[in-house]
């Protein structure tokens, strides 16, 4: 199954190992540290005129969202295994080193979901422009994309995994 054909967000096995992580991470320890902090908080005087326990306050609310927002990741995933079959072509969960002709620069990305993405750490949105592009090409072949910062082109040189 291909991720543009399914019902739900697509994620990698790895990108949920790290969901579930930061989810635990947040439900746990997270909730903990907050509610001490909301209690010592309380413990300066009178709540109606205590910043500390009002912000807080705030930040608790903040935390449970992002609580809600991750179990609602975990509902939608879909779980798609890269498939490293003999294929030579670039897929969802496969990492690829591509080289921009331009500049020269050579990248290593590995095809994710837009939800685990994150460029710092090598991981390419399947669904931005650049991710969109490099699916289904071969190694040896290039191909043109129209990013915000004008047309690039890039090379890809080989499949990592």
């Amino acid at each position: 199954m291909s991720p543009t054909e399914a019902d739900g967000e697509p994620i990698t096995p790895a990108g949920l190992v790290a969901l579930e992580s930061e989810l635990q991470e947040l439900e746990t320890s997270g909730r903990q540290a907050m509610a001490a902090r909301i209690l010592a908080a309380r413990e300066l005087g009178d709540l109606s005129e205590n910043a500390d326990y009002h912000i807080a306050k705030e930040d608790q609310a903040h935390l449970e969202t992002k609580i809600k927002r991750l179990r609602q990741r975990r509902r939608d995933a879909l779980i798609v295994e890269p498939d490293t079959a003999e294929d030579s072509t670039v897929g969802f969960g496969r990492t690829v080193e591509v080289t921009d002709e331009q500049s020269g620069k050579v990248f290593t990305w590995t095809i994710v979901g837009s939800t685990e993405a994150d460029l710092t750490a090598g991981k390419l949105s399947a669904q931005s422009l650049v991710g969109q592009a490099l699916l289904g090409v071969s190694v040896g072949e290039s191909v043109e994309v129209q990013t915000p910062r004008g047309p690039r082109r890039y090379t890809i040189t080989r499949l990592l995994g």
